[in-house]
């Protein structure tokens, strides 16, 4: 039996959590990516989200993956592979303690994805994280979605699948305006 959807109110938390996670990745693997980006809802102020960040690592090409791999696996976490999805690599976390720090908390959970800077994923990531920032009233439309489908669906899938016509129409008009 699958989780039921937990959808909560915006916390603050979720941005320091994110710099704090950002600075631990940086120290290890900064020399080698353009960036590290806070996407998905939690990184929308005021939006109502499951409580768990969305982290895409952005390199310049493939060439220095087997490096930042490498990297990633000394904090410990692990390549799962692209699960289906094209120039965007999942790396899994071995334990609540990953990535492995000097202070070694139990960090917040989050989904940690490392895309080359020509990854249509990375695009489509930002450009529906920008539109939500910039357009409250779709944000707080999107929320009230997802609070439904978390009451009236009992799995991920469902779940997701719920949302991908709004998101669809949100991502053609967010593709719009950032031409």
């Amino acid at each position: 039996m699958e989780k039921k959807i937990e959808i909560v109110a915006y916390r603050p938390e979720w941005e320091e959590t994110f710099l704090e996670l950002k600075n631990v990745l940086y120290q290890q693997i900064g020399d080698i990516v353009l960036a590290i980006e806070h996407v998905g809802s939690t990184s929308i102020k005021k939006l109502a989200a499951k409580p768990i960040l969305d982290i895409d690592i952005v390199i310049d090409s493939y060439q220095d993956f087997s490096k930042i791999t490498e990297r990633l696996q000394e904090l410990g976490y692990f390549h799962e592979g692209d699960l289906g999805i094209e120039k965007r690599e999942v790396f899994g976390r071995r334990d609540s303690y990953v990535p492995w720090s000097e202070g070694n908390r139990s960090w917040m959970e989050h989904h940690l994805y490392v895309c080359p800077k020509d990854s249509e994923e990375l695009s489509r990531h930002l450009a529906f994280r920008d539109y939500l920032r910039k357009h409250p009233e779709t944000a707080e439309k999107y929320q009230c979605i997802k609070k439904d489908l978390a009451k009236t669906v009992n799995s991920r899938e469902a779940y997701t699948m719920g949302k991908t016509g709004f998101i669809e129409k949100v991502m053609e008009r967010a593709m719009k305006e950032k031409k």
